[in-house]
């Protein structure tokens, strides 16, 4: 046992100096903090927080990977941030959907988490400062967009600062696996990322569709013959067991977010920029607004096209790039491109999250 007792002493000296290295941080973000204050600063930077991120992972040799380390600073961030404030943030709930999830992810466990009806509700609690950032769902690898989300930026004047990846991993839960299964609720995109372990394991069930995974696992807590399908922090908020789980077709399932306030971000060195345009019904009008990127040599990551619901065959287009908006080559781009549009609107620059999250 002298090994074990050794391992274990030596233990308890890291863990000594691990107590007084966070102290010592701590000590040093109340003092930039107090600074911030002083200089009207928000105490959420996510062009800091992204580069503090890619530094820990720059200089991380293991045994710990970077999935491990970066919840361990997250929380970390989170800490310090709440020692001089504590941040609000809305985000399509109830508890226990995947946007809450990527919520707490983001901000950490120390902040304050407003469950919203809606995406819609979420970007009007931002606009009315009842809260100070909102996260909401774009879109899905398999699935693609969510529509509303997009359509939501042609109403409001609010930003993208942030986005956040995350890996989506799916469960069966019941209240009980004893009784007969008749009936299965979940969100239909759920559904979608799920049917054909569905048709394998329970072809007979009826797939009952709700707004949210969260108000499933509501429905399957009162019905003993029912069971949903959502993320395992489910089984525990709502007295589910977790029968299956990673039931999921693909194993490559990821959903981004974006993170909303009333300004973007500074530059990070490595971001992204989205924008909303629509153009003049002319030929080749689409290739010629695009081509202001090309000449400027930036790389598109996104194009999506919505219906514009005012008059027929009308459409706005998002646009994902690299860079961020006060680059020169960036800048530049959008002047060129702003010249050829009917409709031009930047919704942000923000820093582009690394995904890790991908299996």
């Amino acid at each position: 046992m002298k090994p074990l007792t050794k391992l274990r002493h030596n233990i308890d000296k890291v863990d000594k100096e691990i107590v007084r290295l966070l102290n010592e941080r701590a000590e040093l973000v109340s003092q930039i903090a107090h600074i911030k204050k002083k200089n009207n600063i928000s105490i959420f930077s996510p062009e800091r927080e992204a580069l503090i991120l890619r530094k820990i992972k720059a200089i991380n040799k293991g045994p710990l990977n970077n999935k491990d380390l970066e919840i361990i600073y997250r929380e970390i961030l989170s800490v310090c941030r709440a020692l001089r404030i504590t941040l609000h943030i809305g985000y399509l709930g109830p508890q226990g959907t995947f946007t809450h999830l990527a919520a707490i992810r983001k901000f950490g466990a120390r902040s304050k988490f407003l469950s919203c009806d809606s995406i819609k509700d979420v970007f009007e609690h931002v606009e009315k400062e009842d809260v100070n950032y909102g996260v909401v769902p774009i879109e899905n690898s398999i699935e693609g967009a969510v529509t509303y989300t997009l359509d939501m930026f042609l109403e409001s004047n609010l930003k993208i600062c942030a986005e956040i990846f995350l890996n989506i991993s799916h469960s069966l839960l019941r209240v009980s696996e004893n009784k007969r299964l008749t009936k299965i609720y979940s969100n239909p995109q759920v559904f979608s990322q799920c049917r054909q372990w569905i048709i394998h394991k329970y072809p007979k069930a009826q797939l009952i569709p709700t707004s949210t995974t969260a108000k499933a696992a509501q429905m399957a807590k009162k019905d003993e013959n029912s069971a949903c399908i959502g993320s395992h922090m489910l089984a525990s908020l709502y007295g589910l067991k977790e029968i299956n789980t990673h039931i999921e077709d693909l194993p490559s399932n990821v959903t981004r977010f974006l993170v909303i306030s009333k300004s973007d971000s500074l530059p990070s060195n490595k971001d992204k920029t989205s924008i909303l345009f629509s153009i003049k019904d002319k030929v080749g009008a689409l290739h010629d607004a695009l081509d202001a990127f090309k000449k400027n040599g930036i790389n598109l990551t996104k194009i999506e096209s919505r219906p514009s619901k005012k008059r027929p065959w009308e459409y706005y287009f998002f646009v994902d790039f690299e860079g961020h908006r006060s680059n020169k080559r960036v800048a530049k781009a959008l002047d060129l491109l702003e010249k050829k549009c009917a409709f031009f609107k930047i919704l942000g620059s923000y820093p582009k999250e690394i995904d890790d999250y991908r299996r």
